[in-house]
């Protein structure tokens, strides 16, 4: 199936139902839809990073430090979480994605309520060829190293900001 005729509930500022729409339709209208960010780490400790496709429908070429993607119509931010991990890495038999915190993306005409977990991957990666063009796995300071170098997804990067912020908060 084409991703755009990808069928997505539509939400209103609290986060509820209020219809549904291709996710074609959504990203023109920019209507709030629902996503999933999974922070993925190796036995290392370290974070999958990857470029994304040419192709993708929204922000295509930018860096994340999040696989993820759209939750569909009826499905859960979990299901969600655990499919699009699996799909991304092009693994099965991952952990279930642990939720961490749930937050409002809205900028540039885009607005979706967003949810962010974290995994630990110990199976060896095979990231989906249609949807990752690069990938490696960078230790946080590398990571950090590589925020004013490379162009970031804006949603993943208010992810990885609000995602050490919440670390912080918890230990700190």
């Amino acid at each position: 199936m084409n991703p755009a005729d990808e069928i997505l509930d539509i939400v209103d500022e609290n986060d509820e139902v209020v219809g549904r729409a291709t996710r074609g339709e959504a990203t023109a209208r920019g209507l709030r839809h629902r996503c999933v960010f999974i922070e993925a780490r190796d036995t290392e400790g370290r974070v999958f990073v990857h470029r994304r496709t040419a192709t993708k429908m929204v922000f295509p070429s930018y860096c994340d430090m999040f696989v993820g993607g759209v939750v569909g119509a009826g499905e859960s931010y979990d299901e969600a979480a655990l499919r699009e991990a699996e799909e991304e890495l092009g693994v099965f038999g991952l952990p279930r994605p642990e939720p961490l915190f749930s937050f409002l993306y809205e900028k540039d005409g885009h607005s979706w309520w967003s949810r962010v977990y974290q995994v630990r991957c110990a199976l060896p990666v095979d990231p989906q060829k249609e949807e990752i063009a690069w990938h490696g796995f960078l230790t946080d300071g590398e990571l950090a190293e590589r925020i004013p170098e490379w162009t970031w997804t804006p949603d993943g990067l208010e992810a990885y900001h609000r995602l050490r912020a919440f670390r912080s908060e918890r230990t700190g």
